[in-house]
């Protein structure tokens, strides 16, 4: 992360690391939580469920579900998360205002063609930004974005740049891309958010009782 952001001429302290525990047991969130990490990244929210009475104790830990959020889930993601950083529609940012809970949210913008990723289209997205922005409830934060893989990062590139052009249209601050293999690439274009969870904990093996 510092060396790209020395690349991009920017202060590393611009760019945050968020945790993608997604399969890996509490014990692993203690670990990282012990290391000195407190921003934590799950997918999915039956998991967070099992996982959260384990983890209550960590004060100053925040979770965000990064996970495609289901309509039927919002009461309890509201009540399990401090974040849902995949917001994609007006009619999940109304449900998730009328839990009355405090949530930063971050919304995302599905940039490809695969049909295996979900996210809002950006024509959209002026409509979710309104929506969100005129809550009681919810605080926008950020635009969140998962480009098709590839193992050359430079591939990329030009997903990054677009989330950067529209999160700038609608002055949006924060901009959620990159993960371990292509991070690097996204600071470049200007993340202030990067997902990581192999570079820091390997690959995942799914554990007994917190699958989805």
């Amino acid at each position: 992360m510092e060396r790209a952001c020395a690349r991009a001429h920017r202060d590393p302290a611009s760019v945050r690391l968020l945790a993608v525990t997604k399969i890996f047991g509490p014990e692993v969130i203690r670990e990282a939580f012990d290391a000195g990490l407190r921003e934590f990244g799950e997918n999915y929210v039956q998991e967070m469920e099992r996982k959260a009475p384990v983890i209550a104790g960590l004060a100053g830990a925040r979770f965000h579900l990064i996970g495609h959020l289901q309509s039927n889930k919002t009461k309890k993601a509201a009540q399990l998360f401090a974040a849902v950083d995949s917001l994609d529609s007006v009619k999940l940012a109304t449900r998730l205002d009328a839990e009355g809970v405090p949530l930063d949210i971050t919304i995302e913008v599905k940039l490809s063609d695969e049909e295996a990723k979900t996210g809002a289209d950006p024509a959209a997205l002026p409509e979710i930004v309104a929506a969100v922005r005129a809550s009681r409830n919810l605080t926008l934060k950020g635009l969140m974005t998962v480009p098709p893989w590839s193992e050359d990062a430079e591939k990329s590139r030009p997903y990054f740049a677009r989330l950067r052009d529209l999160a700038a249209g609608h002055s949006i601050p924060e901009l959620s891309m990159g993960m371990s293999h292509d991070m690097e690439v996204a600071i470049e274009e200007g993340a202030t958010w990067v997902r990581v969870g192999t570079a820091l904990f390997g690959s995942r093996r799914p554990l007994l009782g917190l699958k989805p």
